[in-house]
């Protein structure tokens, strides 16, 4: 059994354990949570390349307890050539999945940490440099990592769709082997990138000599992004979503991220009422939550500038109430009615200051594009695929746009003065997993680590797969998977910790300074603290 870890000086969680390691180094050296995360996000997308990395975006939640919750939005929107014409004049009735077409918003992950660092030092008295956060990142890209499994088998399942790419083969088949477990992966580019960045500074990804040899590589291969694109770019800094679910305040992110389905899934689950036990009711109540939740994030959710409705105007007791009163507690509502997909990693840090941070961090399918830029050696993201090219489509494609995001940093601040900060990857199955591990912890009060490990479930598409259907761990009764079938619902029983569920994981900050911290047993992270 794994047990929650604990400690006082500082903590982070991470779903590779080389990213929590060197989160942990910088709070050991005296850093905060915020630099912590830094140096951990930037190892992870050395690490971790699959899930995520420089060609991506990522979203931060801050708390600190003398500042308000601090939203970081680094987003890259559409390239301004990217518009439906652009797309309809090559003949495409949707945008391409994979390649160079499908390489068409900006990366805004660089951008998210430079936001961070800045954050860091104004509001959380930071001192230590941008060159001492990426050192473990640049360590690992020049020196190498361990292929771990979930990167060898999403390489090897992946290759029919990707191999052609631009760049995919010689970082990713070398030698026309796709890499194997525990074989040395090397990223020299990387290396010399991040390099780059440290010398020139973090505004060098947008304005400088590596803005201008990534826009001038992903016009060559035939993406719509250009060197303006590159420029136009920064983070945002929005105001945080906030909702008092059974007396807590819960915060995510804005669109354009689900982070608003996923504090109504907590808040139709609370008017369904709290179920205690691992049950079919439990399950029952929290999947067709998650319905009525992604029924209004599939209609309204995209970029902020083009919603016709405000995501504050669904957070009040009202339409909660409206919801979960169609909820029907002995059949299962008809599902899909839509559905997503991608790849992701959530952080989580904690120093002993108080300050917490909830990071989130992806290039969306595995793989993103599967381009690989020739010179800096990052592979881009293809966030931008869920833009439709229908322009009656609430996420029509435009030119600047940003783009829908599945991921989203989940924080809570309970009643009695615990900060929880929690998240997971996986596509749809993100607010599923936020909602499990709060209900858990925080409602029927489990311990942290057992909210992590327990068997979970996803209603929808992740990972890139097509399914749709309500996938379980095989780790309940039977009677359990008899209940829910007989409701209606359309149960596959999987694996007993399959990685389709998310990586996941937490942190609480206790009032009396104590730390507690949760891996989830599904990847190759390690919760970590001193």
């Amino acid at each position: 059994m794994i047990n929650t870890k604990r400690a006082y000086n500082g903590m982070v969680v991470a779903p590779h354990h080389l990213a929590s390691q060197a989160g942990l180094r910088v709070l050991q050296e005296g850093g905060n949570a915020v630099e912590a995360m830094i140096a951990a996000a930037s190892t992870i997308a050395v690490v971790y390349p699959h899930m995520n990395g420089l060609g991506g975006d990522n979203f931060w939640l801050v708390h600190s307890p003398t500042q308000a919750m601090h939203g970081i939005d680094a987003c890259g929107g559409a390239a301004g050539l990217a518009s439906l014409n652009f797309y309809q004049e090559q003949g495409l009735a949707q945008i391409p999945d994979r390649g160079p077409l499908a390489a068409l918003t900006m990366a805004g992950a660089v951008s998210g940490w430079q936001a961070a660092h800045q954050y860091s030092r104004q509001a959380l008295g930071g001192t230590l440099p941008i060159s001492r956060l990426l050192e473990d990142a640049i360590y690992y890209a020049g020196e190498g990592v361990a292929v771990t499994g979930t990167l060898a088998n999403n390489a090897k399942a992946k290759r029919s769709q990707l191999e052609a790419q631009p760049g995919f083969a010689e970082l990713y088949i070398p030698d026309g082997n796709t890499l194997a477990e525990g074989s040395k992966l090397l990223q020299p580019k990387i290396q010399a990138t991040l390099q780059a960045l440290v010398k020139n500074g973090l505004d060098d990804f947008y304005h400088g000599e590596l803005a201008a040899s990534m826009s001038s590589d992903l016009e060559r291969v035939g993406s719509p992004l250009r060197q303006d694109d590159f420029s136009r770019h920064a983070a945002l800094t929005p105001e945080p979503l906030t909702l008092n679910v059974a007396g807590h305040q819960v915060f995510n992110m804005p669109p354009p991220t689900q982070g608003l389905a996923s504090l109504l899934l907590l808040g139709v689950y609370e008017k369904l009422g709290h179920y205690k036990n691992e049950d079919a009711d439990f399950i029952h109540a929290l999947v067709e939550a998650t319905k009525c939740a992604f029924r209004v994030r599939d209609s309204h959710v995209s970029d902020p500038e083009f919603m016709q409705v405000t995501a504050e105007s669904f957070l009040n007791d009202e339409t909660l109430s409206n919801m979960a009163t169609s909820v029907d507690a002995n059949h299962a509502a008809p599902w899909p009615d839509a559905a997503t997909s991608g790849d992701t990693v959530w952080l989580g840090a904690i120093d002993k200051h108080g300050n917490a941070v909830s990071f989130i961090q992806s290039v969306y399918w595995e793989f993103g594009s599967g381009v690989v830029l020739p010179d800096s050696g990052i592979t881009w993201q293809n966030r931008g695929t869920s833009f439709s090219l229908d322009e009656n489509h609430h996420n029509y494609l435009a030119p600047y746009r940003r783009p829908f995001h599945t991921i989203q940093p989940a924080m809570a601040k309970l009643s009695d003065g615990r900060v929880l900060s929690y998240g997971t990857m996986g596509g749809e199955g993100q607010p599923q997993t936020q909602a499990m591990i709060f209900a858990r912890y925080v409602l029927n009060q489990m311990p942290l680590q057992s909210s992590i490990t327990a068997p979970r479930w996803l209603l929808g598409r992740t990972w890139g797969s097509e399914a749709t259907n309500l996938r379980i761990e095989n780790r309940y009764k039977q009677s359990v998977y008899n209940t829910l079938i007989e409701r209606g619902h359309d149960v596959e029983v999987v694996g007993d910790y399959e990685e389709i569920m998310g990586h996941a994981g937490a942190l609480v900050c206790n009032p009396d300074g104590l730390i507690e911290a949760a891996a989830d047993p599904r990847s190759d992270g390690s919760a970590v603290g001193f």
